[in-house]
């Protein structure tokens, strides 16, 4: 067996900052013809900084080839560690700035999917404010499940996060932000979807028979389902997937009714008895609870509050 006498890695460079940021944007693009648009550098280019920072580290981080790019089992753990190494690196810009009394670098939120539809949430107005008060913050815009916001709010790859209220973290600060409404879907092919008033379920017990599509991870959605003993035989990771899963006539799923209102109103799908089979979700921004967040990050926050001040609708 061949053993690998190779240094381990010593003081990191300038350089190998730059490698890492490089091997980030190629695994969150998904290989690196699709990373070349985004570093505005050369496919060939891209290549040989991979190869570059494999040999740095002495790991084979990726295979790449007809099969498609994916991750080695090593890859995987030195990406993990790249988002945390990063994470503390624009930490650092930031806390600078503050010394400066000035507010640069970096801001990344990431938002629950299917908001931006809401009436409810006022996201845009909240970024345009930041945006007057902080032009010189460049701002990233991420759409994600709840799970994974959570854990990179955690780990310090997102500053803010939004998404729907599920159960509490000591180690997240919560700020109330506005509530959408969520309501049972069955699409056009479904048994269901020609029933009349009288034929149509009036209790959950009755939709128990029925195949329920739902997310696959913690959340209202699940914690819903499991509530009223809805049988899931499908999962989806976002809203498109159960909205894909609900037209395909198969199963019920909850949708948000701004989101599903388009696909209502082509007659793709409809809400069952939206009175009794219909809930409402409450949607909150969180930070880190500590350490205190960065002067830029309080920032950001102050304006999500202030867009959403308006008194908030009264709820069923």
């Amino acid at each position: 067996m061949q053993v690998n006498t190779r240094a381990a890695l010593g003081q990191l460079s300038d350089m190998d900052i730059r490698l890492l940021r490089v091997f980030k944007t190629v695994v969150d693009c998904g290989g690196m013809a699709a990373a070349e648009l985004e570093l505005n550098i050369g496919t060939s280019t891209v290549s040989r900084h991979i190869k570059d920072l494999e040999t740095r580290l002495s790991l084979t981080l990726c295979r790449r080839g007809r099969a498609g790019f994916a991750l080695t089992p090593e890859g995987e753990q030195i990406y993990a560690e790249t988002l945390r190494l990063l994470a503390g690196v624009d930490a650092f810009r930031s806390r600078v700035d503050e010394i400066h009394q000035r507010m640069g670098g970096e801001l990344h939120l990431a938002v629950f999917d299917k908001t931006a539809s809401n009436p409810e949430a006022h996201i845009g107005e909240a970024i345009a404010l930041f945006q007057a008060q902080a032009p010189d913050v460049s701002l990233h815009l991420h759409v994600a499940p709840l799970n994974v916001i959570e854990r990179g709010v955690l780990d310090g790859q997102f500053q803010v996060g939004i998404i729907p209220g599920h159960r509490s973290s000591a180690a997240l600060a919560y700020d109330e932000l506005f509530s959408e409404t969520m309501y049972l879907y069955c699409g056009q092919a479904h048994p269901l979807f020609g029933a009349s008033p009288a034929q149509e379920p009036s209790d959950w017990a009755a939709l128990q028979t029925h195949a329920f599509a739902g997310l696959g991870y913690h959340s209202p959605n699940m914690e819903m389902a499991q509530q009223v003993q809805l049988t899931r035989q499908a999962t989806g990771y976002d809203q498109e997937s159960i909205a894909t899963l609900i037209l395909s006539g198969r199963y019920l799923g909850f949708l948000p009714d701004h989101y599903a209102a388009e696909f209502v109103h082509q007659g793709r799908m409809r809400a069952l008895q939206a009175q009794a089979f219909g809930y409402r979700c409450s949607f909150f921004g969180i930070v880190r609870a500590s350490p205190q967040a960065a002067r830029v990050t309080l920032a950001f926050q102050a304006c999500l509050r202030q867009a959403h001040a308006a008194p908030a609708p009264r709820r069923a």
